[in-house]
């Protein structure tokens, strides 16, 4: 029996693994923005990203940041038109900086990868990556 149920694991393990390969996934790094710990967010440009496995027949990727432990401070984000460079480079759009009041927050970004541009295109993937800010020691 626990021959069988780890040659089933293993099994599993292989099915599951190619398509976990070719996720949607980004990652991004803060950049040059200053040091904002009032409360009151700065515009600036976006972080630098790199993509990874963007879906194919994507023309936009809308980006959105989330303060997860202030959820409802909306920081904006942007969208981008998608001409197949993985790497975003700041400057594409502006948002309102990340700026906890009382120590360092966590804060996720999202993207949506889109064939089309404008409020009720879909999306034909998603991705998310997180960080905190300012990053503790």
């Amino acid at each position: 029996m626990v021959k069988k149920c780890s040659l089933l694991i293993i099994v599993l393990i292989f099915l599951v693994s190619p398509a976990m390969a070719d996720e949607f996934t980004f990652s991004f790094e803060w950049g040059d923005i200053s040091l904002c710990t009032t409360g009151n967010p700065n515009r600036v440009p976006n972080p630098w990203f790199v993509l990874s496995n963007v879906p194919e027949g994507t023309k936009f990727i809308t980006f959105k940041l989330k303060d997860l432990d202030a959820p409802n401070y909306n920081h904006g984000g942007g969208t981008i038109e998608y001409s197949g460079n993985n790497n975003i480079e700041p400057g594409a759009f502006k948002y309102k900086s990340p700026c906890p009041p009382n120590g360092s927050h966590r804060y996720q970004w999202s993207a949506k990868a889109k064939e089309s541009d404008g409020m009720f295109s879909g999306s034909i993937g998603t991705a998310k990556a997180m960080k905190r800010y300012p990053v503790k020691n």
